[in-house]
């Protein structure tokens, strides 16, 4: 009778330690997202502890404190949104690992942002508003405050539910928005807007078009051929020559031009010389990395893996570089005119905004980034290291010629984009093949509507949301924006 009451007693603290095993186990599970939260909250307010320690903490700087912590809240939505777009595709294709995708973009993203980010924050933060249309500086102020607080919400949201939307069409709203709010819909650049809106069309269809080109080629010249592992020795080499040559031109174009002035020609000179000289680097490298491989697309994919995580770094260079401005261009023209009152002179940003860009865009995407990681890379087409490849470097093209030309235009369109041109080329040429196949039977070509619908390769409810998710991105912000602005003007009077 001991015994069993001895048992029983034993049963139940079982039970009861199990119990606390799994509330343990649940509290840790709820209390990450709170880490994630107070850390960004400290990012925050070291943000604007940082700019009172340049501009001091008097009242009247009080304002651009409150910005510079706004601007960081951006920073890191920008993180946890846009990087996605740069290292879904190599965490997709198992080429990198979740933490090495985010140690890359971190690094690089950062350098970005630091050393070539400084062209575009003048379209976002003066372009797309005419100052001479603004009653003051004051209102001018408040106009950029309500773009920043309206764009990081907007973003915070679609991250929330797992939408890659464009971190570049937010803040561009969102200054619109408070510019129609603050005078009027003759204060709105409309030209300006013009091009700008012209370019988030044709950076998801250039984007897609340029990444089944690659696709194609690589079909072409090398899956498709009898002996795929001599093909590929062949043409590996030129694919990384063309990535190094793109990253040595746009950094020879902007990453150096605070040592030394060049221009568009010696750029594309400078880099057509490394692109040479690497192909001539890698060429006997993929060789003997191609040894022993047996000839079968499987292999393939080993030969593409470091090529892969090379344009990822690239893309995500060119990323920090154009996106920063989307956090960092209202808070400079803020600082601007609080220190010298006129909004209409050049904006020079002060490195220290810089740098609460380039490190809010790592802490974001550090915190909050893998969930549309995985969404970019896993769930939109499958992705294998060839097709991913084939996205990554030609996002980065895109957004290089981009940020020559000076436009803002959507790094999210622009992979995204590249995603969805690989996955439809796919699926014409699955289709393509199969016609063929029929033709040469002499019989037509039937597929029932059930093997139709598998044979999609793209998902296409991804597909119809995040296409939504970009309509609706420019008027929301817009509006929201222009709310922020009213309520921040009505404060202030």
């Amino acid at each position: 009778m001991a015994n069993s009451d001895g048992q029983n007693n034993w049963s139940t603290l079982d039970r009861d330690l199990n119990r606390i095993s799994h509330l343990e186990q649940a509290t840790m599970f709820v209390s990450r997202p709170f880490v994630g939260l107070g850390v960004a909250l400290v990012f925050i307010l070291l943000a604007g502890a940082l700019a009172s320690f340049f501009i001091g903490s008097m009242h009247s700087n009080m304002v651009v404190i409150a910005a510079a912590g706004i601007g960081a809240y951006m920073a890191i939505n920008i993180g946890a949104n846009d990087v996605a777009n740069n290292m879904g595709p190599a965490v997709g294709a198992n080429a990198l690992t979740m933490g090495g995708a985010i140690a890359i973009a971190a690094i690089c993203e950062s350098a970005g942002a630091l050393l070539a980010g400084g062209d575009v924050v003048s379209t976002i933060s003066k372009g797309i508003i005419d100052p001479e249309g603004i009653a003051s500086a004051e209102t001018f102020i408040w106009a950029m405050m309500a773009a920043l607080v309206s764009s990081a919400l907007w973003v915070n949201l679609a991250t929330f539910v797992g939408a890659p939307v464009s971190t570049t069409h937010s803040v561009v709203g969102g200054v619109m928005g408070a510019g129609i709010a603050a005078a009027g819909f003759g204060a709105v650049d409309w030209p300006t807007m013009s091009a700008i809106a012209a370019s988030w069309v044709i950076s998801p269809l250039l984007g897609g078009v340029v990444a089944a080109g690659f696709l194609a080629f690589i079909k072409v010249k090398i899956i498709y051929q009898d002996d795929k592992i001599a093909a590929a020795r062949r043409w590996v080499p030129v694919l990384i020559a063309i990535m190094a040559a793109a990253f040595s031109s746009y950094l020879a174009l902007k990453g150096l031009k605070k040592i030394v002035k060049i221009d568009m020609q010696t750029a594309l000179l400078i880099g057509l010389g490394i692109g040479i000289v690497t192909y001539f680097v890698t060429r006997p490298l993929i060789r003997k990395q191609s040894e022993g491989l047996e000839n079968r697309n499987k292999s393939l994919k080993v030969l593409f893996s470091i090529p892969l995580v090379f344009s990822a770094a690239l893309l995500s260079f060119a990323h920090g570089a154009n996106d920063v401005a989307n956090a960092v261009g209202p808070l400079a023209a803020i600082v601007h005119v609080s220190e010298f009152g006129d909004f209409a002179a050049k904006v020079s940003i002060p490195m220290w905004v810089m740098v609460i860009g380039a490190m809010g865009i790592s802490f974001g995407l550090f915190l909050f980034g893998p969930k549309l990681i995985r969404m970019v890379g896993e769930q939109i087409t499958k992705l294998n290291a060839m097709r991913a490849y084939c996205v990554a470097l030609s996002a980065a093209i895109t957004v290089i010629v981009a940020s020559w030309l000076g436009l803002p235009v959507s790094s999210t369109h622009i992979a995204v984009g590249g995603v969805f041109g690989v996955g439809f080329y796919r699926e014409w040429e699955c289709e393509r093949r199969a016609r063929k196949n029929a033709a040469s039977r002499g019989v037509p070509l039937r597929i029932a509507p059930e093997e139709r619908r598998r044979r999609k390769l793209v998902r296409r409810s991804h597909f119809m949301t995040i296409v939504a998710a970009w309509v609706i991105t420019v008027p929301a912000a817009a509006t929201v924006s222009a709310v922020v602005f009213l309520i921040l003007n009505s404060l202030a009077n």
